[in-house]
This record gives structure tokens, C-alpha cells and sequence, in this order.
């Protein structure tokens, strides 16, 4: 898995989080920035689950694959999921659901690396 992408990963999750966090202390509906931006790391988190599975597939590493594999899936779906119910709120805390939503890909994101032993309670390599 690349820690490269997960980094990246993480970054953009805290920045659409970041934006999303000034819409709602704004008392601002979900707009387009951050529905862009939102579909942006989407997409970067598809590219990620193909990138995981494939590694997954040649390493020799002891990974729990399906725990591994339900958290890249997850990943993806938390962006769109969220995006889509912050839309349908038409509060205020439509867009907190985005904050949340992004708050929970940086939470996996950390997992993901701790599972191929790398992150926070990982075993250590690369």
C-alpha cells in the first residue's frame, strides 16, 4: 500500500473537513467548493482501494485482507455518503455531516496503515 497515497489521502480529507468546519461555523448550506473537492478525494480513494487490493494481492505481509479491504471500501463510500446527506439537510448540520464524514476517512485512513503495519499501532517497515 503506498504511504505516499494515504498521506495525501489524509491531507485532503483534513482540508475538504477544514472547509467544511468554516461553512458550518458560517451557518452555510453545502456548496460547490466543497462538493468538488469532496468528489476530488473520492475519486483519489478509488484509485486507492485499486491500488490496496492489488498490493494486497502480491504482499507478503500478514494482512488481515477482509478487515483491510472493508476499510478502503468504506473510505470510498464516506465522501459521496456524506456529501449526499449534507445536501438532503438543509441545516445547518447538514454540513457537519461532512465534517464527519471526512473526520471518519482520516480515522481510516490511520487504520488502514496501522493494519499494514506501518501507521500508529503498526508493526514497523514499509
Amino acid at each position: 500500500m503506498s504511504l505516499t497515497l494515504s498521506y495525501v489521502v489524509i491531507g485532503l480529507s483534513l482540508l475538504v473537513a477544514g472547509y467544511a468546519l468554516v461553512l458550518l461555523v458560517r451557518d452555510r448550506l453545502v456548496d460547490n467548493p466543497l462538493f468538488y473537492g469532496s468528489a476530488v478525494l473520492a475519486l483519489v480513494l478509488v484509485g486507492q482501494l485499486v491500488g490496496g487490493c492489488v498490493a494486497l494481492a502480491q504482499t507478503s505481509r500478514d494482512v488481515e485482507g477482509i478487515t483491510f479491504v472493508g476499510y478502503l471500501l468504506t473510505a470510498v463510500l464516506a465522501p459521496p455518503v456524506s456529501i449526499v446527506w449534507g445536501v438532503a439537510d438543509k441545516s445547518r448540520w447538514g454540513t457537519g455531516v461532512v465534517v464527519i464524514g471526512m473526520v471518519t476517512v482520516v480515522a481510516l485512513q490511520l487504520r488502514l496503515l496501522a493494519l499494514w503495519g506501518v501507521g500508529p499501532g503498526g508493526l514497523g517497515g514499509g
